[in-house]
């Protein structure tokens, strides 16, 4: 199996769709003849032709529009919002049309939009290019959210979006674009929806994540277990946020009792706060300890001090800490 860093996945199962499905049209600001900012879309115009790699205007709102309208037609369109920060000016669009498209008509017109946006800081791109807003996504009815933290995982599971008849955000972290190498199978596969991945078995506590921060919790569970045996951690990468995989976390929860939730998104109504109040409803004779969250600041995303905002693995490990001691 070929080496593969995620947007080289992502290339690749864009290519395999528009190639298995001539109604796979990707859209977007650059994603054509620049072959987009991250290089994702490389490649694809001059394979497939500027009708089905189209460039558009900087306009969030007319991308997602034209992406419902195309949809409404019988294409499956997949456009890209260049960062995830610039996808406000489309969240109408969203909300109030693509999300509700299939539940209004009764099942009549299905909504196959896979729109993809790079997400989350470490790159220095300040408050206007490091947001993680699948929060605002996750909350409303009729849209599915994905963000996975891998190369294999984002190859098959951008395969199983664009062949679904739902409307899907499927969120990629930037942070770790190339850093996040694996080897990927070739030619085509698919990874169901709403399966999550215990990637580190352990027996203490639950640290549950997604994007980059899988790879911080890994990292705090490889410190954790060089400085005690009591700070052995399960590590479970959601890879589906709606709908998220409540089975493999309850499992989890009844054989630690304790959980940790670790995300970049501010704390206030963080996805992290869904996923604690879920499994205390679900499992909280099972809990040892309070659900604790690691988290971002309820501030902007900073600049400067873009470390200081973004959990690392002591942040977590102290949590961890914490669950354990209480």
């Amino acid at each position: 199996m070929p080496e593969m860093n995620i947007i080289q996945a992502v290339n690749d199962a864009l290519r395999l769709e528009m190639r298995r499905d001539s109604r796979v049209v990707v859209l977007g600001e650059d994603v054509g003849r620049f072959g987009g900012v991250f290089r994702a879309t490389s490649g694809l115009q001059e394979e497939f032709g500027a009708d089905r790699c189209v460039d558009t205007p900087l306009a969030e709102s007319g991308i997602i529009g034209t992406a419902i309208g195309m949809a409404l037609y019988g294409l499956r369109p997949v456009p890209e919002i260049q960062f995830a920060d610039f996808i406000y000016p489309a969240y109408d669009q969203i909300v109030s049309e693509l999300a509700k498209l299939r539940y209004r008509s009764g099942g009549e017109y299905p909504a196959p939009v896979v729109i993809r946006t790079p997400v989350g800081g470490g790159i220095r791109g300040g408050h206007y290019h490091s947001q993680s807003p699948e929060a605002l996504f996750i909350h409303v009815p009729g849209l599915k959210v994905v963000c996975p933290s891998n190369p294999i995982d984002a190859k098959g599971l951008l395969a199983t979006c664009i062949r679904g008849e739902d409307p899907v955000i499927f969120m990629e972290p930037k942070r770790v674009y190339r850093a996040a190498r694996g080897n990927v199978p070739e030619g085509e596969y698919t990874i169901p929806l709403g399966e999550a991945k215990v990637v580190r078995e352990g027996r203490q506590v639950t640290v549950l994540a997604w994007g980059a921060m899988v790879h911080t919790a890994l990292e705090a569970a490889e410190q954790g277990a060089a400085r005690s045996e009591s700070l052995d951690l399960e590590v479970i990468d959601l890879r589906t946020l709606l709908p998220f995989d409540i089975d493999t976390i309850l499992a989890s929860v009844r054989k630690t009792g304790r959980v940790v939730v670790a995300h970049e998104a501010p704390r206030t109504c963080g996805f992290g706060a869904e996923l604690a109040a879920t499994i205390q409803e679900r499992a909280i004779l099972s809990l040892e300890a309070p659900i604790l969250r690691v988290t971002g600041f309820d501030t902007p995303f900073p600049y400067t001090l873009e470390h200081e905002y973004l959990p690392d693995a002591n942040r977590i490990l102290d949590a961890v800490e914490r669950v354990v001691a209480f």
